[in-house]
């Protein structure tokens, strides 16, 4: 089995790959190990969990194992292997502390050659309009994954015009209870129902469409 196969199963499964990842960059940049292993272990992740063959622990694991290898790919970023379309900020509300949605977003907007910086989960609505004002993206991304948290989006969009912050950045918005039209109400610029959707939009909103 080669290096990125061993990579991709590593992180479905949870395994530490800061090795095998080291390893791959000897033969591999970046963007090949993103799409070959990084982004393809996570989605395996998401997929059994989905299915319910995988529980909250084995998606923790994997969350961790897949974080563990995203920190060695920004050192290939940040070295120019990437040309950044954009920087985006990224994070799930106060309250809620579904990581692994958000985790695939980032995967995939960083492959699709955005700067990402990651909040995290359980991120309160000042941390919010702090670290828009400390980074300057160029979109602040938004996750909720239940019907309660959801609501806070909307704090987050009016903290940000109350702190001045509004018309620099662009919000979009996600998880799996949010439609376009709850998007379009709490004054989102953008929407993703998944990844893939989440990073075409992304690229639309900052004109850098393939």
């Amino acid at each position: 089995m080669d290096v990125l196969a061993r990579i991709r199963d590593g992180i479905c499964n949870g395994d530490p790959v800061a090795s095998l990842v080291e390893e791959a960059l000897l033969a591999h940049t970046a963007p090949d190990i993103l799409d070959g292993a990084v982004i393809p272990g996570i989605r395996e992740a998401g997929r059994l969990w989905d299915e319910g063959i995988y529980f909250l622990p084995d998606v923790i694991m994997a969350t961790e194992s897949f974080k563990e290898a995203m920190q060695l790919m920004e050192a290939g970023l940040a070295a120019g292997e990437i040309s950044h379309a954009g920087k985006y900020l990224i994070g799930v509300v106060e309250g809620d502390v579904h990581d692994l949605g958000k985790s695939i977003v980032a995967a995939m907007l960083t492959s699709g050659g955005f700067e990402v910086v990651d909040l995290g989960s359980n991120v309160s609505v000042r941390t919010f309009v702090e670290k828009v004002r400390e980074h300057e993206p160029d979109i602040l991304g938004i996750g909720a994954y239940m019907s309660t948290t959801m609501l806070i989006m909307r704090e987050v969009i009016e903290a940000l015009e109350a702190g001045g912050l509004r018309e620099k950045v662009k919000v979009m918005v996600g998880g799996v209870p949010i439609t376009p039209q709850y998007a379009e109400d709490v004054g989102a610029d953008g929407f993703g129902r998944d990844a893939m959707e989440a990073l075409h939009n992304a690229l639309k909103i900052v004109g850098a469409e393939p």
